[in-house]
């Protein structure tokens, strides 16, 4: 039997803080997954969809890109993927009668667990000017009122198509196209706000911004750096690779300004070892580096390497540096080698907070493995100096010829679970002119070549009143999104806001002076279509592209997929009267490709390289593997036709003396924006997530007692106080000057301005803030 959603905010006053843990998952981790799938689903529910998650015939998990290997256990699924399904899956809804009974005003009180916690959306629902109320309108109305507004903007640039990465790849691609057959290439999308720095840095240095590893490389590999990444909590699947690459003989170094329990012992619930045997202890080193210590880090490795190469014999015996790997297929050695040479160790330990003494030793962890993996996630990618960080850890791992050889190359960890198949399907701002092409060919019109709004370019043009209309492919706009105010105003300014949503959230009730919300099929339900039931496809963090059918009968008769949302809205922008297509506009058989997706897949196949006969290819269990240049063969697409070594300015953030550097995290009890519960069982919090973790030396150097209530307060060059009220402070284990918080409580402290340089990602991970105590 299902359990009611809350009828009221969870008090936090009540919150307490017990004693971190050491070890992840285990008992407790089933005990939970269970708890919430039961409570959401109730019994049957529960075994009918866990069974399937994740399942070579079932649907894979909305959560975490990770992937699954080809032998399967039947439980394949995490605690927070359980979390994950169980919310989509649940039996609690939210119908019309609902937005009757409660106001946007009186909803803006509720908080972020409360409002996720009502259940499943079922009813297109329309917001007037003036309203307070949402109230219930035909698909016909709503998607009717969304293109007329979308056929009335001055420019098509006024209009700006968000999309996040649940998104299926058939889905992404009718959206881009129906965007571009606009006119315009505003496609930010939650890559933007995550892993944008890794693909800039990738796609210079390599050629191709995605990750060059497998999992039988993890398997294979003898030296695994995980950098800036909690797997126990983001990625919990990604601990089962790291203990059987352990078992294989792997050392496993951890970097992160916090001890993460998932990285220090792993009690893998599908093994009796795991369960009553103690588990496996994961990291062999943990550096427990400052906030944006990492480039210095690994110039100090590149620095550590260069010293080793140059002893006597060394380079002869090629027991360094991978000559003959660098002489075929790189460029740039010789100005990446001088920066070396410049970098100082004393600037490098006052960087990192680590000594020379250890950053020595993980260099002979390097010299010692012959196959080396660094894998990262937004501890590395949210900071301003993000992009030459990431160049940095591309430059150690090319001076020893790991990328393209087995158990070898860069792993860059996504998060959501489709986000690079949208990034593959055309959802960006700045596609590259063959993406183009192609898709002019396919479709017969042409698309815009002028560079689109990224997320923060977006924000500023909503701002700015350079923007009108907003459509929010899934995610939760406005708490994924830096400066919270700025951004709540923004979306105030527009005409119309519109989001296309499986559950109510924050970005439901700050909108404009009109709002639409468009309820659509989950990843976990059927997808019944004049076709016959549908099959969709997404890509995993190893560029693994499979099938997912869902199975559930749908939360509501009225909802329609994202397909179906915008082919039908496509057809009323590009149709003419006479059933013809407008001129200068795709021409496309919207209807006949709403009704059977493989339709689409043919167009993807002649549009974006690699998916070539890509019907017959999901057909096999497990699907495919995309190509990838450096994995596959050595081969650069870049303009030099080699990987490139890059020599970067050492950068790292420096602190004024009071002050304290901000990173933005999630607890063990959220995914992304979506908060699963008010406790964080890893880190010791019960009850609420208004705390922040400070080192014990600087509480006392403030003047601060643990569990003394602060303001955190912001501070940035234009001199706008940024502040989050009422945060309880937890004297923790996070390096001196260091100090973190959950998001997306926190988004409000990180300026719109303090961006990642070329990637213009929000430096949520570089905060500077003071802490002001609570009279």
């Amino acid at each position: 039997m299902a359990s009611k959603a809350p009828r009221e905010n969870i008090d936090e006053r009540k919150l307490t803080v017990g004693q971190a843990q050491k070890k992840a998952v285990g008992i407790p981790g089933i005990l939970h997954s269970m708890e919430v799938s039961l409570n959401q689903m109730g019994a049957l529910r529960s075994a009918q969809t866990l069974l399937k998650i994740n399942q070579k015939d079932g649907f894979d998990c909305p959560g975490c890109a990770w992937p699954e290997g080809d032998k399967r256990h039947a439980a394949e699924f995490c605690e927070n993927g359980a979390k994950a399904v169980a919310e989509e899956g649940t039996k609690r809804r939210v119908p019309p009668s609902f937005f009757a009974q409660h106001s946007i005003s009186e909803l803006r009180e509720w908080d972020d667990f409360r409002l996720g916690q009502q259940g499943r959306l079922t009813d297109p629902m329309f917001l007037a000017e003036g309203s307070d109320h949402y109230v219930p309108v035909s698909w016909e109305r709503a998607l009717g009122l969304l293109a007329d507004e979308l056929r009335g903007l001055d420019d098509p640039n006024q209009g700006i198509f968000y999309t996040s990465g649940r998104t299926s790849n058939e889905a992404a691609f009718l959206y881009q196209l129906m965007v571009r057959g606009l006119g315009t290439n505003n496609l930010p999308d939650c890559s933007n706000m995550c892993h944008e720095s890794s693909g800039s840095a990738l796609t210079e240095t390599i050629g191709i911004g995605k990750g060059s590893v497998s999992l039988e490389d993890m398997y294979k590999a003898e030296l695994i750096i995980i950098a800036g990444q909690n797997p126990g909590t983001n990625h919990p699947r990604m601990l089962s690779a790291l203990e059987k690459a352990k078992k294989n003989g792997a050392v496993i170094v951890a970097v992160n300004p916090l001890p993460e329990a998932g990285l220090m012992r792993f009690e893998n619930p599908q093994t009796v070892r795991g369960l009553v045997g103690g588990g496996t202890a994961l990291a062999d080193d943990f550096l427990q580096i400052k906030l944006g210590g990492d480039q210095a880090l690994f110039q100090g490795l590149g620095k550590f390497l260069l010293e080793a190469q140059r002893r006597p014999g060394s380079a002869r015996e090629g027991r360094v540096f991978d000559t003959a790997f660098i002489e075929a297929h790189t460029a740039g050695l010789g100005g990446y080698l001088a920066q070396l040479e410049a970098v100082t160790w004393d600037e490098i330990v006052t960087a990192t907070g680590l000594s020379e003494a250890q950053i020595r030793a993980t260099g002979e962890r390097l010299l010692a493995s012959k196959a080396t993996v660094v894998c990262w996630a937004m501890g590395l990618t949210q900071h301003k100096h993000s992009v030459a960080m990431l160049r940095d850890v591309v430059n150690v791992l090319l001076l020893q010829g790991n990328i393209g050889k087995p158990g070898a190359g860069v792993c860059p960890v996504r998060g959501h679970s489709n986000v690079q198949g949208d990034r593959t399907m055309g959802i960006f701002e700045r596609m590259p002119a063959g993406f183009h092409d192609a898709l002019d060919r396919e479709f017969s019109f042409t698309s815009p070549r002028a560079h689109g709004f990224d997320t923060v370019a977006a924000i500023e043009a909503m701002r700015d009143g350079k923007a009108r209309v907003f459509v929010g492919m899934g995610g939760n706009f406005v708490r994924a999104t830096p400066d919270s105010d700025v951004t709540e105003a923004a979306l105030a300014k527009l005409e119309l806001t519109v989001q296309i949503s499986t559950k109510l959230n924050k970005s439901h009730l700050h909108v404009g002076r009109q709002a639409l919300i468009l309820p659509t099929l989950g990843r976990t339900e059927r997808d019944t279509q004049a076709g016959g039931d549908q099959r969709v496809t997404v890509e995993d963090s190893m560029s693994a592209v499979h099938a997912s059918r869902g199975r559930l009968t749908p939360a509501s008769g009225n909802l329609l997929s994202e397909v179906a949302i915008v082919a039908r809205l496509a057809e009323l922008l590009f149709s003419t009267d006479d059933g013809g297509t407008r001129v200068g506009a795709p021409v496309a058989d919207w209807r006949g490709l709403a009704a059977d997706y493989s339709g689409i897949r043919t167009h993807i196949a002649r549009v974006v390289p690699g998916f070539e006969d890509f019907e017959a290819k999901i057909d096999r269990p497990g699907g495919f593997i995309l190509p990838h240049g450096p994995r596959d063969s050595r081969s650069f697409s870049t303009d030099s036709g080699k990987a490139h070594f890059t020599a970067n300015e050492l950068q790292y953030p420096r602190v004024p003396e009071g002050r304290l550097l901000l990173q933005t995290l999630r607890s063990h009890d959220q995914y992304n924006t979506t908060i699963y519960g008010k406790d964080d069982r890893y880190r010791g919090i019960k009850g609420g997530r208004r705390v922040v973790f400070v080192n014990q030396a600087d509480l006392d150097s403030l003047g601060l007692a643990d569990g003394a209530m602060v303001d955190l307060v912001s501070e940035w060059k234009d001199g706008v106080d940024r502040r989050a009220p009422e945060f309880r402070v937890v004297a923790y284990s996070t390096p001196v000057g260091c100090a973190a918080a959950y998001y997306p409580e926190t988004n409000v402290l990180v300026p719109l301005d303090s961006k990642a340089d070329v990637s213009g990602t929000p430096t949520s991970k570089s905060v500077v803030i003071r802490l002001e105590p609570v009279a």
